[in-house]
């Protein structure tokens, strides 16, 4: 058996190098297997060559990134073992809780095969049933330390008992496939396997369309009951808004991978894995909840994958990437689901405001907004959670989901009354896009964050960020003013001042898109 599957992995080394001489450069591939999805394992072999040294360290990722909690993903790995080309077994140690260490001649083959358990149904987390197989990169490939550079591949075995009606019905993923190689995907390196999921079984989608050329597609598993077409629509409209907004799109085609209801969502380069029932779409309430998530992980491939604070990449797969900005990577990126849907004309002026209500309602009636800043939350989500702590401490801290988008509405209206509504939260965007991604190709600090809002206001903005790194209470009525609404200050309800001067006015019907 072993021997087989080295035969069919020197087979792969010759087709992927093109000559034996370039042998000596590692080459790194994974075929994973699901042979048995009853027992919700997936069984990998990982086959590597030109390792060097006379160890090798294989360490499976404790988090995953766009899920800020340690998952701790080694607890499922289960029967490892490690060969060598001649399929003779290497000696090798579990060292520590996510790190394997194997014995091996300097430059030789060494073969890792071991189960992934898969028993449980969460975006963050690895599945596999006789429905369908979910594929986190980091819950399941395990990575040889030093290595993370390099370009990787993956040949999945699908269980013989899916059927599809096309390649990416059976398998979807955002992934490049090998040409020639059925079922086979590349990465160029750790980085983007780990940010490209892999959906596996006899899936659905819905029509595929294209924005500026570039098409989307959205692909799942009991994808239910809706008007399939009306959902496209929808989302290259939204989708539309966006590349627009930030004048760019950098992938080549981009995939929404539907993992079944009521799962979650985590964004990536190119695709997005969500939780997802379309039944809902029927009415307009859950048309509207519905789009809002979905634009929410789209836009991340912007704010935060692209758009990011400097702590989160390139990333530290062994322990937590804390940062004081993910008010801005998760609060701003809750602030432009709904700017998207709205100016896409798929929500209402009435829900549009609501929806902010409901984030400062929310935050505002925490006990907790007493206690925790923005930035502290931000920080503090590894142990907290991301919508605050549970338990006896649960009234000392707030949700980032909350405040977030509630200060980047005062930062819109500040920029846009400090610049005589001629510029707004829309151009720091595209200044951090431009700026640090595309140029400077890495993310920024607290501080370059501030100075690209400030510069773009022309002046200093103290008052916004002591909102974020104090308790200090925010003025809704005063910002909210310069755009010509005002906020009640029971019910946090906003709604359009009765009079309002004509700069307030241009804001307010700037900012509506009227």
């Amino acid at each position: 058996m072993i021997k087989a599957k080295l035969t069919t992995f020197l087979l792969f080394l010759l087709l992927a190098t093109g000559n034996a001489g370039a042998l000596a450069q590692p080459v790194l591939h994974y075929d994973v297997k699901m042979d048995h999805p009853e027992t919700h394992r997936f069984h990998v072999v990982f086959h590597c060559t030109g390792l060097s040294g006379s160890v090798v360290d294989f360490k499976m990722p404790v988090w995953m990134p766009g899920y800020y909690q340690i998952l701790d993903y080694a607890k499922k790995v289960e029967q490892f073992h490690a060969f060598d080309g001649t399929g003779q077994a290497l000696n090798w140690e579990h060292i520590s809780g996510n790190t394997w260490r194997v014995g091996h001649p300097n430059g030789s083959v060494i073969t890792i095969e071991y189960d992934v358990l898969a028993d449980k149904a969460f975006v963050a987390n690895p599945w596999l049933d006789s429905t369908r197989g979910y594929i986190n990169g980091p819950g399941v490939f395990v990575y040889p330390d030093g290595y993370l550079r390099q370009p990787v591949t993956v040949t999945i075995h699908p269980w013989s008992g899916w059927r599809a009606t096309s390649e990416r019905t059976l398998i979807a993923t955002g992934l490049r496939r090998v040409a020639g190689q059925q079922h086979t995907l590349i990465a160029s390196d750790f980085d983007i396997l780990y940010d490209s999921p892999i959906l596996v079984g006899s899936l659905e989608e819905i029509p595929a369309f294209t924005v500026k050329g570039i098409p989307h597609y959205f692909v799942g598993y009991k994808l239910g009951d809706f008007d399939r077409q009306q959902l496209s629509d929808d989302l290259k409209k939204v989708i539309t808004v966006a590349t627009d907004m930030i004048g760019d799109i950098p992938y080549t085609d981009y995939t929404f991978l539907a993992i079944g209801p009521g799962r979650g969502g985590i964004e990536h380069l190119n695709s997005s894995t969500v939780g997802f029932s379309g039944t809902g779409l029927s009415k307009e309430e859950g048309r509207e909840k519905i789009l809002s998530f979905l634009s929410h992980e789209y836009f991340h491939h912007y704010n935060v994958k692209r758009i990011r604070p400097i702590a989160l990449g390139p990333f530290d797969y062994e322990r937590e990437n804390r940062t004081n900005l993910l008010w801005i990577s998760e609060g701003l990126t809750v602030y432009y689901e709904y700017k998207m849907v709205h100016s896409a004309r798929l929500m209402s002026n009435e829900a549009y405001l609501k929806d902010f209500q409901n984030n400062i309602a929310a935050y505002e009636k925490q006990p907790g907004h007493l206690y925790q800043t923005l930035a502290q939350a931000s920080y503090e989500t590894w142990s907290d959670g991301p919508f605050g702590r549970k338990g006896d401490s649960v009234n000392k801290t707030i949700s980032y989901y909350d405040k977030g988008p509630a200060i980047g509405l005062l930062l819109d209206m500040a920029i846009r009354h400090a610049t005589a509504n001629q510029k707004s939260l829309d151009d720091v965007m595209r200044r951090l896009y431009r700026e640090f991604y595309q140029q400077k190709k890495r993310g920024f600090t607290d501080d370059e964050f501030r100075q690209v809002c400030e510069s773009i206001a022309g002046q200093p903005l103290p008052e916004i960020f002591d909102y974020v790194f104090t308790v200090k209470e925010p003025d809704y009525a005063k910002y909210l003013s310069y755009g010509g609404m005002g906020i009640d200050p029971e019910t946090f309800r906003i709604y359009p001042l009765p009079t309002a001067s004509e700069a307030q006015l241009a804001i307010r019907k700037s900012w509506l898109g009227e």
